[in-house]
């Protein structure tokens, strides 16, 4: 599987001090100048010309050279490079096999960078948006046609659920998930997800759940098409402690289910934190929740939808409340 992506650029590879690093989700070799010279060092950037008639790619605006894989340390890798002035790079799980990436990886660059030309790697914003959406590409690709996981070998093909979790930032997506899959909640867990995740829970009726969990940052909201192909739920979460930011929350709502292809994709709306609403209480008030329901469900216009099956659920990943019933929820809208 796919852990990080990472762009190497400069006029000169041999002057480190002077390279520009990039990295999604984390920035694993910004600081490993060791690492980043044997990358560089194994495309043999001094004899590129020969190697590019050979080998590469040529499109009208970028040369893109075959992927090279390497092991480096504790590092897989599979690298390539773009006219000889910048380096894009995978780090795959050790047990994996970089040529089942190689045709893939080099058809997206190019897709990208040549067809699109969504990216002139002048602009970091740019930069950073082609690194999420070859991450968000290439786990994908991984997790459809490449990792092999023994339960789903048990399992029907009809029995493998995507469930796509989207919403704007702090609003406890992630946590969700940890607490869906390992019964835990981390209390110092504040930093908002900057990556894109891919969690597999075990549902007993309905098989194999795979939970695509997706950064609610504004930078990465446009992304989240990407992750929205296929899917059988969409979750939408917000946080009711927070109702300055649900015009915000609504805006993106609607962005995602008033498109045509997703028409008729059920969904399962999240009212998460409740326990802030409620002076903390592990046992929220009913009667003020069923008032803030019919408050959130006008305000949201969630009774105006006509194109899907929806449910609305309180929660707070926080204290438990109500979390045993997402699993429930998720069984009723699946049918």
């Amino acid at each position: 599987m796919l852990k990080n992506i990472f762009l190497l650029k400069g006029e000169d590879f041999h002057d480190l001090d002077n390279l520009s690093v990039y990295g999604y989700p984390q920035e694993i070799i910004k600081n490993e100048k060791e690492i980043v010279e044997n990358l560089i060092y194994g495309h043999d950037l001094d004899n590129r010309h020969q190697i590019m008639q050979d080998n590469a790619q040529v499109s009208e605006r970028f040369q893109i050279d075959e992927p090279i894989p390497l092991i480096i340390g504790d590092l897989n890798t599979s690298t390539l490079c773009l006219n000889g002035d910048t380096i894009i790079g995978l780090i795959l799980e050790q047990g994996d096999n970089p040529f089942d990436y190689k045709e893939i990886f080099q058809e997206l660059v190019n897709e990208l960078v040549n067809i699109e030309k969504s990216c002139s790697f002048e602009d970091e914003i740019e930069i950073d948006n082609l690194l999420i959406t070859l991450f968000i590409d290439l786990r994908r690709y991984g997790d459809e046609y490449i990792e092999q996981y023994p339960t789903i070998e048990l399992k029907q093909e009809d029995s493998f659920i995507k469930i796509f979790l989207f919403g704007i930032d702090e609003v406890g997506k992630t946590s969700l998930v940890r607490r869906l899959k390992t019964g835990q909640f981390n209390d110092n867990y504040f930093t908002p997800t900057r990556k894109f995740n891919i969690d597999y829970i075990q549902q007993n009726e309905k098989g194999l759940l795979a939970w695509w969990d997706m950064p609610g940052q504004q930078l990465f909201r446009k992304k989240w098409l990407i992750g929205l192909q296929d899917s059988n739920l969409i979750v939408f979460m917000i946080d009711v402690s927070d109702q300055i930011r649900f015009s915000e929350s609504k805006k993106e709502l609607y962005s995602i289910i008033n498109r045509y292809e997703l028409a008729g994709v059920p969904l399962l709306v999240i009212g998460n934190k409740v326990d802030l609403v409620n002076n903390n209480s592990i046992e929220p008030d009913l009667e003020h929740l069923e008032r803030l329901r019919e408050e959130i469900i006008k305000f949201f216009d969630l009774d105006k939808i006509e194109n899907r099956r929806w449910e609305f659920l309180f929660t707070s990943v926080k204290t438990n409340f109500h979390v045993n019933f997402v699993q429930n929820m998720i069984d009723n809208l699946i049918i």
